[in-house]
């Protein structure tokens, strides 16, 4: 007999800018923090391997219902870098624009797109339910705005006229890359029920 999900998701994250996020979209659902000695490996060649990779590790260490994301940014120019190694192109968010800023130098093709790839575990380590999202956009040669996190303030949305980090949050919902994964996760997630 499969268990049915409860209420709780622990969300298998240290990053509190994607918790704030995920929370925003899953409403229905209270968002737990995993306990910060939680260690989850990310070795997949893709974002939705890492994901379903940190979902299931977390799931069985915390016998818990959990969600996982991975997500990075995709630069055209670049041939796809820094994708899965987004969050270790540096040690800070700041050292990480400076690095791809640096990298892409006057390149003036300056084509992106961020990915989002979420999925769900049962206490058992099965993967019940996942998705994935894309936004593209383009690299500004400088930041502009101050909310947001990661690159946000160098990835421009032309179809709204802002970088992520310009936006507010109700904007980036509608348009960004997790929210794109998350609208596409929450009805799967209502059937489980």
């Amino acid at each position: 007999m499969r268990m049915r999900p409860p209420f709780e998701l622990v969300v298998a994250t240290t990053n509190p800018g994607k918790v704030r996020e995920i929370r925003a979209y899953l409403s229905d659902w209270n968002c737990l923090l995993p306990p910060l000695d939680l260690l989850l490996a990310e070795t997949g060649a893709t974002f939705a391997e890492n994901a379903c990779q940190k979902a299931t590790q977390a799931a069985v260490a915390l016998q818990a219902w959990v969600l996982a994301d991975d997500s990075g940014l995709e630069v055209d120019s670049l041939d796809g870098a820094p994708g899965v190694f987004s969050a270790r192109y540096g040690r800070t968010d700041a050292e990480r624009i400076q690095r791809l800023l640096f990298e892409l130098g006057d390149e003036r093709e300056r084509g992106a797109q961020f990915v989002c790839a979420v999925a769900v575990a049962n206490p058992q380590g099965e993967i019940v339910a996942q998705a994935q999202g894309v936004c593209r956009g383009e690299i500004l040669f400088a930041p502009r705005g101050s909310g947001g996190f990661g690159y946000d303030p160098i990835f421009y949305v032309p179809t709204e006229g802002l970088t992520f980090a310009q936006m507010t949050p109700a904007q980036k919902q509608r348009v960004s890359h997790r929210g794109k994964a998350l609208q596409a996760l929450v009805p799967q997630l209502q059937r489980l029920r």
